[in-house]
């Protein structure tokens, strides 16, 4: 699992998604490493857990060949309440660590790969997360 080595607060405030104010990301919306990356086309927040799966899943298929990149990582604690609690007695422990992604962030990059093999791993990989994403090329 990706999670910081050390954080400033343990609990931050709840990062809240309303269409109209996400706004579009203006950094990593570029392939930088490798030929064919795995972009955004929603909003929303991947776990540490999500990413990781979702890499395997690349790696699974990719083999020996080739080389992945991980251009996110989860920096943003969430908590959760235990179930079956009521409400009040404050804030709940933390779970976990996520990342806020918006639309056009490229998430993932891959190289040393044909591209019929590269659209496929990346459409598999994209399939494990919880947010909508299409394939692209670098140009």
């Amino acid at each position: 699992m990706l999670y910081p080595k050390k954080v400033k607060y343990r609990k931050m405030q709840t990062f809240r998604e309303h269409p109209d104010k996400i706004g579009v990301a203006t950094r990593g919306t570029k392939i930088s490493f490798g030929s064919f990356g795995l972009k955004a086309m929603t909003a929303g927040r991947i776990r540490s857990n999500q990413i990781e799966a979702s890499r395997k899943a690349i790696a699974h298929s990719m083999g020996k060949s080739g080389k992945i990149w991980t251009r996110v990582f989860p920096d943003h604690p969430f908590t959760q309440k235990p179930a079956e609690v009521k409400m009040g007695k404050g804030k709940g422990e933390l779970e976990g660590y996520q990342a806020i992604i918006k639309p056009g962030t490229v998430l993932f990059e891959v190289d040393g790969v044909d591209e019929a093999a590269a659209r496929e791993m990346l459409r598999k990989g994209g399939t494990k997360l919880p947010i909508r994403t299409k394939v692209i090329a670098r140009i």
